[in-house]
C-alpha cells in the first residue's frame, strides 16, 4: 500500500511538496493553524530557481506576466546614493528573471494547482502532538471548535515556519542568533515618486528603511525602530511610526497615502535545525532554517527543499526505494542552507555597519567592487540558485572530479527537446516530478529509460532528445533538475548505479 502523508503548513513550501505529492498519486493532507489563506505576506521575490521548480511541477501559471523582472535597487545615505543595482540590466540575456511578486500570489498558484490534482488545505487546523514508531506516527489536530482528532499517517512534514510545532515535538534544536532585534512592516497604498522598478532603502546609522513597489499602486515600507519603541503595538501605531520614518528619511510628504492595508513586526534570526530528519518526522523550509530577508532566499530554499524531499519521498512511499534514501535530503540540503545563512547575515552586516570603521570599510571598499556590473552579474547569479550542485554529496560522490563538463549533481540547464513522438517541449516543462533520461539518439534514449523505468517505476521515467546534440554521453535527470547519473551508454550500468542510490548498503 503507497504511504500517506501529513504535511503541516500550507505555505510556499507545504504547498509545493503537496502538489509533488498530489502528481503521483500520493495520498496527502495538508492541514494549517491559520483561519484561511494569507492576503499579504512577508515574501516579495520569486528567484530563478524558485521559479523552475513552481515550472516543474505545473504550478507557475500566469505568475511572470503578473509579475516585474526588470529591477533595481537603491541604497541612500541621506540624500546620496551611495550604492544602484541594475539588476534586471546584469542579467538581461538570462532566460528567466527574478519575479517581484506577493507570497500570497504565490501560494494561491499553488492551491490552484493542488485543487486541479484533488487536493485541498483543512484551515483553522492545529496540530496538537505528534507520536512516532516504526510504521508511521499518530498525529493530533485541534480545530477551531477545540475538538481534537488523531490522524495516523507514515510520513508527518513540518513546514510550519521558524516557530514549527513540528520541529519541537520531534525534539529538533534550532539554534542561531538574532541579525535584527525587530523590523517594523506596512503595505500602503499611495501616489510616491520612487521607482517603480525595483527598491529603494535608506541606511542611517547602522539601520535602514526600504521601500519596494507593488501593484496598484501600493508600497511594502520596513525599517527597525529604536530600541525603546514599546512592544505589542497596534497595526495603527506601526503604520503611524513607519510612515513618519519613511517621511523624515525620503523628504516625501504622505498627503497621497489612501490606504494602510497591511502592518505587522518581525524578529530577524539566523538558525539551522539540528537535523532535517527525526524517524518518520522531517522539516523543510522555514522550519528548518530562517535567515535575514537579503536577497529573497527563505521562500526560494524553502521551495528547493520541498522539490528535494518530495522525489525521494515519492519512491520511498512507492516502495521503489528504502528509507535511508530519505537521509540524503538533509546531506544534500542542510550545507546548502548553512550557506544561504551565512551569505545573507554577511550582506546585513556589509550593508548595516554598526561602527564607524565598518562603514568607511563599506563606503571605500566593498561598494566600489559591487557598482561593478560584472560583480553585479555574480551576485545576481548566487541569489538566484541556479548555481546550485550537489557535487560531493551523497548521490554525486567525488569520483566524478575528472569528468568534463557539468557533473552528476550539477543543475542541468533548460534545454529545447523533443518527445519520443517527436512533439516539441522544454526540459524542465517536461519534468512533471518525473526522471528524464536524455540522449542526441532517441533509440539510446528508449533503451536507458527502459532500463531506468523498471527501478523506478514506468510513470516516473520520460525519454527526450535534444534538439541540439551535444554529448555522447547519455544523462538521467532527477525530478529537481540536477544530473544524477551521466555515462556513455550502458543500461546495465544505469541500473547498477540506481540500485546504489535506491538501496544503499
Amino acid at each position: 500500500m503507497t504511504d500517506t502523508v501529513l504535511i503541516a503548513g500550507a505555505g510556499p513550501t507545504g504547498l509545493a511538496l503537496a502538489v509533488h505529492l498530489a502528481l503521483h498519486d500520493i495520498p496527502v493532507r495538508v492541514i494549517d493553524a491559520a483561519p484561511a489563506p494569507a492576503t499579504a505576506s512577508r515574501a516579495l521575490g520569486l528567484q530563478p530557481r524558485g521559479r523552475e521548480v513552481l515550472e516543474r511541477i505545473g504550478a507557475l501559471g500566469d505568475l511572470p506576466q503578473r509579475s516585474r523582472s526588470s529591477l533595481t535597487m537603491s541604497y541612500n545615505e541621506g540624500t546620496r546614493t551611495v550604492l544602484r543595482l541594475h539588476v534586471g540590466q546584469a542579467v538581461a540575456d538570462q532566460p528567466k528573471q527574478t519575479l517581484l511578486i506577493s507570497q500570497a500570489e504565490i501560494e494561491g498558484t499553488l492551491r490552484r494547482r493542488l485543487a486541479e490534482l484533488g487536493g485541498q488545505v483543512e484551515w483553522d487546523t492545529r496540530l496538537a502532538a505528534a507520536r512516532q514508531d516504526d510504521a508511521g506516527v499518530t498525529a493530533t489536530v485541534r480545530t477551531a471548535d477545540g475538538a481534537e482528532r488523531p490522524i495516523r499517517t507514515h510520513w508527518l512534514i513540518g513546514c510550519d515556519g521558524a516557530h514549527s510545532t513540528v520541529r519541537k515535538l520531534a525534539g529538533i534544536g534550532f539554534p542561531g542568533r538574532k541579525l535584527l532585534e525587530r523590523l517594523l512592516m506596512v503595505d500602503v497604498q499611495a501616489r510616491w515618486p520612487l521607482d517603480r522598478n525595483g527598491s529603494t532603502t535608506w541606511m542611517e546609522a547602522g539601520h535602514m528603511l526600504s521601500v519596494t513597489a507593488l501593484p496598484d499602486d501600493t508600497w511594502r515600507v520596513f525599517t527597525e525602530p529604536p530600541s525603546q519603541l514599546p512592544d505589542r503595538l497596534s497595526e495603527r501605531e506601526i503604520g503611524d511610526r513607519v510612515l513618519s520614518e519613511f517621511s523624515r528619511r525620503s523628504g516625501i510628504g504622505l498627503d497621497t497615502v489612501t490606504d494602510l492595508r497591511w502592518a505587522s513586526e518581525f524578529r530577524i534570526h539566523r538558525r539551522l535545525a539540528d537535523a532535517y530528519r527525526r524517524g518518520r518526522i522531517l522539516l523543510a523550509g522555514d522550519a528548518a532554517h530562517i535567515q535575514s530577508p537579503t536577497g529573497g532566499q527563505g521562500q526560494n530554499t524553502g521551495l528547493g527543499d520541498a522539490e528535494n524531499l518530495a522525489w525521494k519521498l515519492v519512491l520511498v512511499a512507492r516502495g521503489r526505494a528504502d528509507r535511508r534514501l530519505l537521509d540524503t535530503y538533509e546531506g544534500e540540503r542542510r550545507p546548502l542552507a548553512r550557506k544561504v545563512l551565512r551569505a545573507t547575515s554577511t550582506a546585513v552586516d556589509i550593508m548595516l555597519p554598526n561602527a564607524p570603521w565598518k562603514r568607511l570599510l563599506r563606503d571605500h571598499v566593498v561598494l566600489p567592487v559591487v557598482r561593478l556590473p560584472a560583480v553585479q552579474r555574480r551576485l545576481w547569479l548566487a541569489a538566484s540558485q541556479l548555481g546550485i550542485s550537489y557535487r560531493g554529496g551523497p548521490l554525486a560522490p567525488a569520483e566524478h572530479r575528472w569528468m568534463p563538463g557539468l557533473r552528476p549533481g550539477d543543475r542541468m540547464p533548460d534545454l529545447a527537446c523533443r518527445r519520443p513522438d517527436g512533439g516539441a517541449t522544454t526540459l524542465h516543462a517536461a519534468i512533471g516530478g518525473r526522471w528524464v533520461v536524455l540522449a542526441d539518439d532517441r533509440h539510446v534514449a528508449a533503451r536507458h529509460a527502459a532500463a531506468a523505468a523498471a527501478e523506478l517505476g514506468a510513470d516516473l521515467v520520460l525519454a527526450l532528445t535534444p534538439v541540439e546534440p551535444g554529448s555522447p554521453d547519455v544523462a538521467l535527470i532527477r525530478p529537481d533538475g540536477h544530473i544524477g547519473w551521466r555515462h556513455h551508454p550502458a543500461p546495465d550500468r544505469l541500473t547498477t548505479w540506481l540500485n546504489k542510490v535506491l538501496w544503499p548498503a
